[in-house]
């Protein structure tokens, strides 16, 4: 990721503050973020911009979890471990796009296509294993690939919301994923 590292602990801080603060202003969130609103202002200018600029870093965030998983190189489990743990490794952003989500998130005019990477990595991921005999074949690759990432989001939600505990995340996460809600 080409983002500087006082650049990503500020995005990080500020999509914090938005998830914290969605009605508040811009002010409000730049106090929280632990910055001035001028400083704010000058990153980027208005409320919209300053989505869009975390958007924009989230799908960047999404690849380089991608990346990091090592799809490709690592045996399907393996794999699937990684891309958990790297996941949760930027809960703060994934809160953050999860909150802003809107069924049109997908569409063109809206960026879309920023999140298509992420999308076709994680279901020639799930192909890859239902063809190495990992995952079941009665559910679709992209069906496993949305299926994973209403998981992993959802939880990550529920935590920030106090539903449930960070320790132990990644093991439920995978352990679901893998088992489903069947009694053993």
């Amino acid at each position: 990721m080409n983002t500087p590292a006082s650049d990503e602990k500020l995005l990080k801080a500020l999509a914090v503050a938005l998830v914290t603060h969605p009605r508040g202003t811009l002010k409000e969130i730049a106090e929280a973020a632990g910055i001035s609103k001028a400083t704010l202002n000058r990153y980027c200018g208005t409320r919209d911009q300053l989505i869009e600029r975390l958007m924009n870093h989230g799908a960047q965030v999404m690849n380089l979890v991608i990346h990091n998983a090592g799809l490709d190189e690592h045996p399907v489990l393996d794999a699937l471990h990684r891309l958990i743990s790297e996941h949760l490794a930027h809960r703060e952003v994934l809160a953050f796009i999860a909150f802003e989500w809107r069924p049109d998130s997908l569409d063109e005019p809206s960026g879309g296509a920023r999140w298509l990477p992420y999308g076709d990595a994680l279901d020639a991921f799930f192909l890859r294993g239902q063809q190495e005999g990992v995952f079941r074949v009665d559910i679709t690759a992209r069906e496993l690939t949305e299926i994973f990432i209403s998981l992993v989001f959802g939880l990550v939600d529920a935590e920030r919301r106090g539903r449930v505990a960070r320790a132990g995340m990644a093991a439920v996460i995978e352990k679901f994923f893998l088992k489903g809600a069947a009694s053993p």
